[in-house]
């Protein structure tokens, strides 16, 4: 028999980040993947069947992680991808070079998520520096993930 190396060191399990739903049944404030990024339809509107039979949809979206806006035309019987969109609640219990040591439910710790960018990562900063017990919601999409907004802990 040959030797054969075969490395197993990362597997995951092979789950899409996204699923396919049909255009006419997106609604606003669902997300939906707009240029290859996942984004929140914050407009939308239907035109009239033409002559070659197909409604077309006019999607407008807010990039969920940037707040860029992105715009898409498609058939209304066309399938667009819907990104699964997870949020996460952690207890932040330091700063470390930029990143957020942060711990969940569990008990487990990561310290792998950068301190975000504007007026959130300074009040980040602000509370950490003043002691304050505190949760950060960690949103997570197609393999990305960032801290979305703040909230204190009841004591």
């Amino acid at each position: 028999m040959a030797d054969i190396d075969i490395d197993f060191e990362s597997a995951n399990s092979g789950a899409s980040a996204t699923i396919p739903m049909q255009c006419s049944s997106l609604r606003k404030n669902n997300y939906v993947v707009l240029k290859g990024r996942p984004c929140k339809i914050v407009d939308m509107s239907t035109s009239k069947t033409g002559k070659h039979g197909h409604a077309k949809v006019h999607i407008v979206g807010l990039d969920i992680f940037t707040q860029k806006k992105y715009e898409d035309i498609c058939p209304s019987t066309h399938n667009m991808d819907v990104p699964i969109v997870t949020r996460t609640d952690y207890q932040v219990i330091g700063l470390n070079e930029g990143f957020m040591s942060l711990m969940h439910d569990d008990g487990s710790v990561r310290e792998d998520l950068r301190l975000p960018d504007g007026d959130l990562g300074k009040d980040i900063v602000q509370k950490v520096e003043f002691d304050d017990q505190f949760m950060v919601t960690v949103q997570k999409s197609m393999e990305e993930e960032s801290v979305v907004s703040t909230k204190g802990m009841s004591k």
